[in-house]
């Protein structure tokens, strides 16, 4: 029996409580009136929103059932502005290392089109990792001094996924 497309199911769960995370992280800086930051977190918010609705639509084109399950609350509580983005980090972290899983455990099935369907998702999760080190360090930097200099940052400079990506896989429902 094929484990692939029920671990496939379960990351529909945890790349939708991903996107919840963002969710509350976008709150959080809205509240704090960091517009630039908020707006950076609800476009990573609709971004595994959408990675959510590319494994549906695999499992939809593989023949697979699709379970769309409930997910836990967010957390929304934060000791300061540098905290949502340090936990933006870990889950980055943690779901590149769930793909990494889902990869490998394609390879142990021998379900090769279910593992270079994951490709794309390792080359988005070294990206995501890599620019949520990157906004880290700015915003530790900027939160001894001035957070703004971190909105003035992201207005200059392109941060993560601004935009969909041609090539990554159809999302069921298309890519918002």
């Amino acid at each position: 029996m094929a484990r692939f497309p029920d671990a496939l199911n379960e990351q529909i769960a945890r790349e939708f409580a991903a996107s919840q995370q963002y969710v509350a992280i976008a709150v959080y800086y809205d509240g704090e009136t960091l517009p630039g930051l908020a707006a950076h977190f609800y476009r990573q918010a609709v971004e595994e929103r959408n990675h959510a609705m590319m494994i549906v639509q695999y499992l939809l084109d593989s023949g697979h059932p699709v379970s769309v399950p409930g997910v836990d609350a967010p957390r929304t509580d934060f000791a300061d502005a540098v905290a949502p983005v340090a936990l933006g980090l870990e889950q980055e972290r943690a779901v590149t290392d769930q793909i990494i899983r889902l990869a490998a455990l394609a390879r142990e099935e021998s379900d090769l089109v279910g593992e270079q369907f994951l490709h794309w998702f390792l080359q988005e999760q070294r990206e995501e990792v890599a620019s949520m080190s990157d906004l880290l360090k700015i915003v530790e930097r900027a939160a001894a001094s001035n957070l703004l200099l971190v909105e003035d940052y992201l207005a200059r400079t392109r941060v993560g996924d601004q935009d969909a990506d041609p090539s990554g896989p159809a999302a069921a429902g298309g890519v918002l």
